[in-house]
């Protein structure tokens, strides 16, 4: 059995080989090469490594599989030293398997130069070397990419083994002081904490599960052990196999607290645990009494189920709902720097993965970037259903004849700022809404009509909440336009509040109330806008 005389050598990221030396012909030995999801599990002799692939011998002949798909196992296989990459990356596994491979390869299109990607011998990471003028310079920086848990991420930097933490959800109070207690900075000032996408949480089942839809309080029942068979939901006579992640997944950290209201829930006994994503999808294909929940991203096939919330409004995970954040199951994922570590490779990455030059690449991945989208808003819709409502008192259908007056003059942006209780500050989501609305706003024809409107919930009286939503309004619109001076001035706006009323979530407890705390931003509806 012959093998090349020469592997493909990574100047920083050195490619070693198991063997030696490589004489003109070898006697090749049986290697695996395994897929993270199970779909890949192959066996054969090894006979090459060439341009980031690997190539066995099996029965059906010679298969060339890409590196960055599969790790290798065998001792043949090529062992990659990752101790001298000039970036490393640590967290989440929804980020580092679903997102940063796609990530990393739009990367390499924006500084002009070449991707070199492949999985190392440790499950679930990768690492991508960087060759500058397409591919005929010089390398410029190699990024290593480890996929475990959103708490590795913080972990890591801790302990200074990462310049970039990845996390599924914002870092904990507790996280943020050990970090700036060990040098790490200020982890939630703007320097050193991005929003890079959102992702929604999707609750999944077998493709051929009868059950459509279930409420949030079913939900809860599966995962408490009340229910326990797929009848109780009009499905098939057949016991529920719920499937979960380890309490330090960011994953299992957003399921807990927007399902339960509680990060440290008393779940089933006979919950199962998956170790990411990938595996909790590949166990509900292969089981129809399965039920599982993944990132958006990840559903590889399985069913997603629609969930009906405690108010009865149904919630569908689309990229619109997300950009809102009015889906109830949605996270946003983050990228994490030490103020110590922040060398000017890892810099450049992270001021990449947060532009609009990295949208396109975070949608192919199946997540949700953080551009503008508009949505019309019509008399069909469930928010003018609910402004319709008839047993409303004669006050309150006043100012909901009002807003449904000025709706059908606008169209709805995805932009839409939140606030604390009683506050007007807006979150860290704000300073990145702020620079992509005036973005979006800059190419608007001029005198383009905009309308900022605000929105409480339901806590204190009527008529100061809606001063409050009114206030948060003005304020919105008076930064918009200091942050857009000289750039939106061609367009016209104004503001107005709207109080308690079409609340987009159930004011039944913190987080719901948390999303109605918000002001909207309408756009004129022409056919220009």
């Amino acid at each position: 059995m012959t093998t090349s005389p020469l592997i493909k050598r990574m100047s920083r990221v050195a490619l070693l080989v198991a063997a030696a030396a490589f004489p003109t012909a070898v006697l090749a030995a049986d290697v695996t090469l395994k897929s993270s999801d199970g779909t890949v599990n192959i066996v054969g002799e090894f006979i090459d490594f060439k341009d980031d692939h690997y190539v066995v011998r099996t029965a059906l002949g010679d298969l060339r599989i890409a590196a960055a798909r599969v790790r290798c196992d065998g001792a043949d296989c090529p062992v990659f030293d990752t101790t001298v990459s000039d970036v490393k990356l640590a967290g989440s596994d929804a980020m580092g398997t679903g997102l940063m491979p796609l990530l990393m390869s739009g990367f390499a299109s924006f500084l002009d130069a070449e991707a070199s990607t492949v999985a190392t011998p440790q499950e679930g990471q990768l690492i991508t070397t960087f060759t500058g003028d397409g591919g005929f310079g010089d390398e410029i920086g190699s990024y290593l990419v480890t996929s475990t848990s959103s708490a590795d991420a913080f972990q890591t930097l801790k302990q200074g083994a990462a310049e970039i933490g990845m996390s599924a959800r914002r870092i904990l109070p507790q996280e943020a002081r050990d970090l700036k207690k060990a040098g790490a900075g200020n982890m939630v000032s703007p320097q050193q904490e991005h929003i890079v996408a959102i992702d929604s949480l999707v609750v999944i089942t077998h493709p051929e599960n009868e059950v459509q839809s279930m409420t949030m309080a079913q939900l809860r029942q599966i995962y408490t052990g009340e229910i326990t068979n797929w009848s109780a939901l009009g499905g098939e006579d057949r016991p529920i196999k719920v499937i979960g992640r380890d309490v330090n997944s960011g994953t299992s950290s957003i399921f807990n607290a927007r399902v339960f209201g509680d990060e440290s829930a008393a779940l089933t006994d006979d919950l199962v645990v998956a170790s990411g994503n990938n595996a909790v999808a590949a166990m509900v294909n292969e089981d129809p009494g399965a039920v599982g929940y993944v990132g958006y991203a990840f559903q590889r096939g399985a069913k997603a189920v629609t969930l009906i919330n405690d108010c009865g409004i149904p919630m569908v995970p689309d990229a619109f709902s997300a950009r809102t954040e009015e889906y109830a199951l949605q996270r946003r994922l983050y990228l994490y720097n030490r103020a110590d570590l922040a060398a000017p490779k890892a810099q450049s990455f992270m001021s990449y993965a947060v532009s609009k030059d990295a949208d396109a690449v975070i949608a192919k991945a199946g997540f949700i970037d953080l551009g503008v989208d508009l949505r019309k808003q019509s008399l069909e819709g469930e928010r003018a259903r609910m402004l319709l409502n008839p047993s409303a008192d004669t006050f309150e259908s006043g100012v909901m004849r009002e807003m449904l007056g000025q709706m059908l003059e606008y169209d709805r942006l995805s932009t839409t700022f939140r606030f604390k209780t009683g506050s007007f500050k807006m979150d860290e989501r704000g300073r990145i809404d702020l620079a992509r609305l005036v973005a979006y706003l800059k190419d608007r024809r001029a005198g383009t009509k905009v309308l900022v409107v605000g929105f409480t919930d339901s806590v204190g009286a009527f008529e100061s909440n809606r001063d409050l939503s009114k206030g948060r309004a003005g304020e919105v619109m008076n930064t918009l336009k200091e942050v857009g001076a000289g750039q939106i001035d061609h367009v016209s706006m104004d503001y107005t509040g709207f109080g308690e009323i079409a609340p987009s979530a159930c004011n039944i407890d913190d987080n719901g109330r948390a999303i109605n705390r918000r002001v909207e931003i309408w756009i004129e509806r022409t056919g220009q806008s």
